[in-house]
């Protein structure tokens, strides 16, 4: 008998603490939803900061983007231009992509294409700064034979921004009066 009253005790003593603890259980499930909550609403606000600090670094380097362009437009003085231009082309080295051309230099220098081509008339011996690009990809291509002789035809094209090799050739046997193969060629025999 004893031990039956005593089962029964325990019985009931666990069904109390079985009861607390799916009511800790309950509490700890309701803390763990609204700390969730917290944490989604948290990572959102974070999202929407860095996507405003992206748009606001965005928003700056156009801004100061267009304070260059309006400088260089208003410049007067071709000889200064003509300055800006090298220093650019120098740096960002645009003309190494095939499909950069002198609407994308006007662009790149906030000036018009017509701005540009009086500059190019009066202040280089390139015509046109379509010419001007290709030259400079002349020079590169040159510079690719001579200090990269394990580049093929096509890389040295490739590398130097000409859409292809055909092109490349062209150019080359114009500026100096023989192929890429036989410039490298002649490289080699001097050496």
């Amino acid at each position: 008998m004893a031990d039956i009253k005593q089962l029964t005790a325990d019985n009931e003593r666990l069904t109390n603490e079985n009861k607390e603890l799916r009511k800790e259980i309950d509490r700890l499930r309701d803390e763990m939803i609204r700390l969730v909550s917290r944490n989604l609403d948290l990572s959102e606000r974070l999202e929407e900061d860095v996507e405003m600090r992206r748009r606001t670094e965005v928003a700056r380097e156009l801004l100061e983007g267009n304070i260059q362009r309006q400088r260089n437009a208003d410049l007067q003085d071709d000889s200064q231009l003509m300055a800006i231009i090298e220093m650019r082309v120098e740096k960002d080295r645009p003309h190494l992509s095939p499909d950069f051309n002198s609407d994308d230099l006007a662009e790149m220098l906030g000036v018009s294409r017509e701005r540009l081509m009086r500059l190019f008339r009066k202040q280089t011996i390139h015509r046109t700064p379509d010419a001007y690009i290709d030259n400079l990809r002349v020079l590169a291509a040159l510079r690719l034979l001579r200090e990269k002789p394990m580049y093929n035809i096509a890389t040295v094209a490739e590398e130097a921004g000409f859409s292809n090799v055909r092109t490349l050739q062209r150019r080359i046997q114009d500026a100096i009066g023989m192929t890429p193969i036989d410039y490298r060629l002649m490289l080699t025999r001097d050496m």
